[in-house]
């Protein structure tokens, strides 16, 4: 036996699709706007994960160009069946009142393969999934959306069955479930055990109100009963717990018949009422099947437990301790991503000048169309993110450095630029929900040098640093709110979390390029 350590997938990694493929676990979590699309994670031991796969890779799968914040790939499913894997997505290409949701299905034959060109499903709602059926019938179940006044927005969810070799659905579409008391109805998973189908779905907002609750039915197509201790897994009633936001959760069965839920969780600084700066994460919790047959917490009661308890031995997983370094032909480290769409020739370049990452300037970091930029995920309270940039720029609209990035309208960029009186020089670019400034004075930067820039994290303060050595690290301005970098300071509805990178932008449209000696992150 091992004990697990909640959460088990640290940082933005939402919205958990939980599968075991004999002795091996994979986890599939939401990716919106950031490119490659979907991570999946695989573990032996349900405490150790690691990513292996980014399945949705090529623009033809996965074309985000334009997207807004936090839109894109919402709640994908993993799943398996007769040696194929399967994964269906939302691509979200809006996400106020009226959603446009088109949801595909792709497949391979191995988790880290080849994914398939994507089939086309429907665009009823988003939070797809595909259920297949112990009788070899597979369905496609989803939420559906409706925009109209004095309407449910989240009004239920749809039932179809899917043709595998017409790769389409039969039309026969079925509204099987209207949601519990708690409403706001979404993250469908559909399972079969025993005599009972179980609809496992996720309530309440994915906010501090979010709940997972199951209905079960002896026919697929209903009627679906509510569990009459509704909802299964919540902490909307326990703002104390250290484990917030608990819901949209899946199910999975060790070979010893243990079961276990995977489900989205946040863990606010001060816990309570504080700010949830690694976004919306993943953890697992024991479950079991009561008297009556329904599912709970195997400890009993319906918050979630900072510890689980897995069949298998493990160690606790070590801080992550990181440097990535770039070279012509060196494989892509999957920690890097980008935004919205991948960085072609015209962007990034690690042939360019080898042993350096070149970024050749695009758009501003308002743009949701080019960018050059790559970043990682924070995953810890404290951190530590470092660069050497070389940079000559010689307009002002030309900038690179390091960005602590929320999204379009929330980001901290401490960046070496251009000023007509002073030359070359550093400062912050702050926007805070859209409002740009520069709270700091310029620094006179000498010219033809390189520059090392730092970013330390400790909870609710973000700190920056330069250096002209790479050795004295020299204080620039003072701490700043990271508590900014949050779903819950965000004016619109916000669901990642925080990013900590590297980009260049050149918004005369001439590509000044950036030379990038390394980028490393470091957990404490």
């Amino acid at each position: 036996m091992g004990i697990i350590h909640n959460p088990i997938l640290k940082g933005f990694n939402p919205d958990p699709s939980i599968l075991r493929v004999g002795d091996d676990y994979y986890i599939a979590t939401s990716t919106f706007e950031w490119f490659p699309g979907v991570q999946i994670h695989h573990s032996k031991d349900l405490i150790n994960w690691e990513v292996v796969a980014q399945p949705l890779n090529r623009v033809s799968q996965l074309d985000m160009a334009g997207v807004p914040d936090s839109g894109g790939v919402w709640a994908p499913c993993l799943s398996w069946c007769d040696g194929t894997f399967y994964l269906v997505y939302t691509n979200s290409h809006t996400k106020d009142r009226l959603k446009d949701t088109p949801n595909y299905l792709v497949t391979c034959d191995r988790v880290d393969g080849e994914w398939s060109e994507p089939i086309y499903i429907n665009s009823y709602g988003f939070d797809p999934s595909l259920f297949h059926d112990t009788d070899g019938r597979k369905w496609f179940v989803t939420m559906e959306t409706d925009f109209r006044e004095g309407r449910n927005r989240f009004s239920g969810i749809l039932l179809e069955e899917y043709d595998e070799k017409e790769k389409r659905c039969l039309g026969n579409v079925k509204k099987i479930f209207t949601g519990s008391f708690i409403g706001v109805t979404e993250g469908p998973h559909l399972y079969h055990i025993g005599e009972y189908y179980y609809l496992l779905t996720a309530e309440g907002g994915t906010e501090r109100g979010h709940a997972a609750t199951v209905a079960r039915s002896k026919s697929i197509e209903g009627p679906y009963e509510l569990d009459p201790k509704t909802p299964m897994l919540t902490s909307r009633d326990w703002p104390e717990g250290y484990l917030q936001r608990a819901g949209h959760g899946s199910l999975v069965q060790a070979p010893g018949g243990e079961w276990f839920m995977a489900h989205l969780c946040g863990r606010p600084i001060g816990h309570g009422e504080g700010y949830c700066v690694l976004g919306r994460e993943t953890a697992i919790q024991n479950v079991c099947f009561d008297e009556e047959g329904w599912i709970r917490l195997k400890d009993g009661g319906n918050h979630p437990y900072e510890t689980a308890v897995s069949p298998y031995e493990g160690e606790e997983p070590k801080p992550v301790r990181k440097r990535y370094t770039f070279a012509p032909g060196k494989p892509w480290d999957m920690d890097l991503q980008f935004l919205r769409m991948p960085l072609g020739e015209d962007a990034m370049s690690q042939e360019a000048r080898p042993g350096y990452l070149r970024l050749y300037g695009k758009e501003s970091l308002l743009s949701k169309f080019k960018q050059a930029l790559t970043a990682r995920r924070q995953q810890s309270f404290v951190f530590e993110a470092s660069t050497a940039v070389e940079f000559e720029p010689d307009y002002f609209k030309q900038m690179a450095g390091m960005v602590y990035y929320y999204n379009t309208t929330q980001y901290y960029y401490l960046r070496v630029s251009h000023d007509e009186a002073m030359g070359k020089m550093l400062a912050i670019l702050s926007c805070d929900n859209g409002q740009y400034s520069e709270p700091f004075a310029y620094v006179k930067l000498p010219e033809g040098k390189k520059v090392w820039l730092k970013v330390e994290g400790d909870h609710e303060a973000v700190r920056f640093f330069y250096s002209l050595d790479g050795k004295e690290y020299i204080r620039y301005g003072e701490d700043c709110d990271a508590l900014r970098i949050s779903d819950e300071h965000i004016d619109t509805s916000a669901f990642t979390g925080a990013f900590i990178g590297i980009c260049a932008q050149d918004m005369s449209g001439f590509s000044k390029y950036a030379d990038f000696e390394y980028f490393e992150y470091i957990e404490k």
